[in-house]
């Protein structure tokens, strides 16, 4: 699984483990993504990799919920 957001492309950012002696070890800021079934302009539903942030602001359209019969 790719760590990348499939609408705006957010990446892992890299940046250092920084102890309280100061010692400096890299590290990995990965993106917060969730798997959610969204629906493409065409009107297909289909399944992807979406970041919380573009969750929250409505860039993507998710489907309508099934109904029980």
């Amino acid at each position: 699984m790719s760590k990348q957001c499939d609408v705006c492309g957010k990446k892992p950012q890299v940046g250092n483990n920084v102890s309280h002696a100061n010692n400096k070890s890299k590290r990995r800021f990965n993106p917060n993504l969730q798997k959610v079934r969204i629906q493409t302009a065409s009107g297909e539903v289909k399944s992807a990799n979406v970041c919380t942030r573009c969750l929250r602001s409505g860039a993507i359209a998710k489907p309508a919920a099934k109904q029980a019969s």
